[in-house]
């Protein structure tokens, strides 16, 4: 098979920007000819928009300028509708990352428990296949009703939709191990308890740490939705707040945003399956 050289993906990933770029240029780029349109309208999209003088979605140029004026001054604080994304995206993060961590401590030591019993198996599958698929949209009245509290309603919302990737894939990694492994274990008359951390976690580790990178992108997709409902901050409500402003160019901006955290998040827990992943 011939080696790839490294360079090769950078280019094409490249190529492909660029591409994408110009096509965003030339969809937007302003008409000649103007029409008289419904004043309700112009209002609404910008009188320039609204006649086709302009295009009422913003190019690459304005996009690039607006997140330039974002990264200036990311931490800037004017009033409750009017705070910095670095603001924004700090208290996301720290919302994600509580649910986060909650859903681990709860799935990790319950997905060994599933993943070593059949019984225990048997006994919740039933429950986690109903709630699995339950919309965290529908999560948040119940929350937002029960606790009484915006940012620990987003919290219990996140939580309860990550914590199924880490508990299914905690328990199918621990239900995988081989049983040789086992058998030398039992040989030894080695405890279930340091089976259970010297033999049964790091077989799993790697199962286990591709259901918690699976989860941190669930994570991090739910509190988007989740802080447009309950308002105040974050990088959702900032989302809501600029829609209202019309302003479709901060919503391109914050999109951007959303998808870069994303993908850090996820190269982080991808870095950390690889250092717990072995070669037989």
């Amino acid at each position: 098979m011939t080696k790839q050289k490294p360079w090769l993906a950078p280019l094409l990933s490249l190529l492909i920007l660029l591409l994408t770029l110009a096509a965003w240029h030339l969809a937007t780029r302003p008409k000649e000819a103007a029409v008289i349109v419904d004043p309700e309208y112009a209002a609404l999209v910008g009188g320039a928009a609204a006649t086709g003088a302009k295009s009422a979605f913003p190019g690459p140029g304005e996009v690039g300028a607006k997140i330039w004026s974002h990264l200036k001054d990311p931490f800037y604080d004017k009033g409750t509708n009017d705070k910095g994304l670095g603001i924004q995206i700090g208290f996301s993060l720290a919302r994600v990352l509580g649910g986060y961590l909650l859903a681990a401590l709860v799935a990790i030591p319950l997905g060994f428990a599933i993943g070593m019993s059949p019984l225990i198996y048997r006994a919740l599958d039933p429950f986690i296949q109903i709630l699995k698929p339950i919309s965290p949209l529908a999560w948040m009245p119940l929350a937002l009703y029960t606790i009484k509290d915006s940012s620990i309603s987003a919290i219990f919302v996140i939580f309860i939709c990550s914590i199924w990737p880490m508990l299914i894939n905690t328990a199918f990694g621990v239900a995988s191990v081989r049983r040789d492994w086992l058998n030398v274990a039992r040989t030894l008359e080695v405890s279930r308890l340091r089976t259970a951390f010297l033999v049964i976690l790091p077989a799993a580790a790697p199962t286990i740490m591709t259901g918690m990178r699976i989860s941190i992108g669930i994570a991090w997709l739910v509190i988007v939705a989740a802080e447009m409902l309950v308002g105040g901050t974050g990088i959702g409500y900032f989302v809501w707040n600029e829609w209202n402003n019309l302003s479709i160019t901060n919503i391109f901006t914050a999109i951007l945003l959303i998808g870069l955290v994303g993908m850090l998040l996820d190269t982080a827990l991808a870095k950390l399956t690889r250092l717990v992943s072995y070669r037989e």
